[in-house]
């Protein structure tokens, strides 16, 4: 027995005594190995494994990731909240931009394009009849082979004279219908790229004030293009390719009519043969268009060509009517698609110059990625 009235153990064996800071009874509970022989290790703690034995990887400890603001893609552009993307613009966007919007908002486009036709035909078709060709041209049909070089020439003078006055009303009433379209449609064009809802009555309201000043702005800039065309083609393109934007500029930035100038030329520097492609393909498409469409109502003078070569055609006024109500149609139709690539092309500009799609992308309410940090 020991002194503690235990069990005695081996001869020669001692009880150890418990350590400090170890319980006894923890301590008697574990067998005490015979001198001379090292006690087991303790048996590991088990640990799940696979059938196949392997043991799984640790897994990973999870990290705290803030949660990320999702931006446009800058490749893709800022989106499209409107008719076109906001970036820079390619010729199939620019074209595609101007028919969307022509479906978007049919009614208002074809119905300001419908008044402006109107009030052109009709101040077209009373300049015609109010300068009267009719009658020299049937004098200079009725001299026959017989007539004098001077007769010719007196009766060419009188249709010359006819000719230029009808042509004089014929292009005021243009440039008026122009420039009323022009207006209208560059203020649609700026809801429009925007995506927000514009009516009719605030289109035009906000118009017209700017159409005065807009219609001299015309006219300066159609002499241009005349007075530089009687000399030579080539500086004809300079004034229509570096003014051609100056009307979009001057509805959209609200300034004077010498600023939309200095502006316009300001955008096209350094891309003049991109503007004046763009331009004369939207031109040629326009005018292609147009003239389909008034075939069938200039029928009289088409057949005119396969009959009598030495008789000459003098419309009545009945193929002047109908020539004139087949123009309007086709202006209908054709017209605001030359203001609207004209309107985007001055859009697509200044997004290329000056990061104009970002200003539009902020005023639709579109975020915008942060500038780039610099290291």
């Amino acid at each position: 027995m020991t002194e503690t009235g235990g069990p005695s153990g081996p001869e020669g064996t001692e009880t150890p005594k418990p350590q400090a800071g170890e319980p006894a009874e923890s301590r008697a509970d574990t067998p005490t190995p015979p001198r001379g022989e090292v006690p087991p290790p303790p048996a590991p703690a088990q640990q799940w494994q696979s059938p196949s034995g392997a043991t799984p990887p640790p897994a990973p400890l999870p990290s705290y990731q803030p949660p990320q603001q999702q931006y446009p893609n800058w490749k893709v552009g800022l989106g499209r909240p409107g008719v076109i993307p906001l970036r820079p613009l390619n010729l199939t966007d620019i074209l595609d931009g101007a028919v969307t919007a022509m479906r978007k908002y049919w009614r208002m486009v074809f119905g300001a394009a419908a008044v402006t036709a109107v009030l052109t035909a009709a101040i077209n078709l009373v300049g015609l009849l109010l300068v009267d060709t009719t009658a020299d041209l049937e004098r200079i049909r009725d001299l026959g082979p017989a007539a004098t070089d001077q007769e010719l020439m007196n009766q060419m003078l009188g249709v010359l004279g006819g000719t230029l006055a009808s042509s004089s009303i014929s292009l005021f009433a243009t440039l008026l219908g122009t420039t009323v379209l022009t207006g209208f449609l560059t203020v649609l064009m700026g809801k429009a790229v925007l995506g927000k809802p514009v009516t009719f009555k605030e289109a035009l309201r906000e118009a017209t004030p700017r159409l005065l000043p807009l219609l001299g702005l015309t006219v300066l800039y159609t002499l241009a293009i005349m007075v530089a065309a009687i000399f030579c083609l080539l500086p004809a393109i300079i004034p229509y390719t570096f003014w051609a934007l100056a009307s979009p500029a001057f509805i959209l930035e609200r300034g004077t009519v010498m600023e939309a100038f200095r502006r316009s030329v300001k955008l096209v520097s350094g891309m003049f043969w991109r503007v004046f492609g763009i331009l004369l393909l939207a031109t040629v498409i326009s005018s292609f268009l147009a003239s389909i469409i008034t075939i069938p109502f200039s029928f009289s003078a088409f057949l005119s060509i396969f009959g009598d070569l030495d008789q000459m055609y003098v419309p009545s006024t009945g193929d002047l009517i109908l020539q004139s109500v087949g123009t309007v149609i086709a202006q209908t139709i054709v017209g605001p698609f030359t203001a609207l690539v004209t309107v985007i092309l001055y859009i697509d500009q200044r997004m290329r110059r000056e990061g104009m799609d970002i200003e539009l992308a902020r005023a639709a309410g579109i975020a915008t990625p942060p500038p780039p940090q610099a290291w």
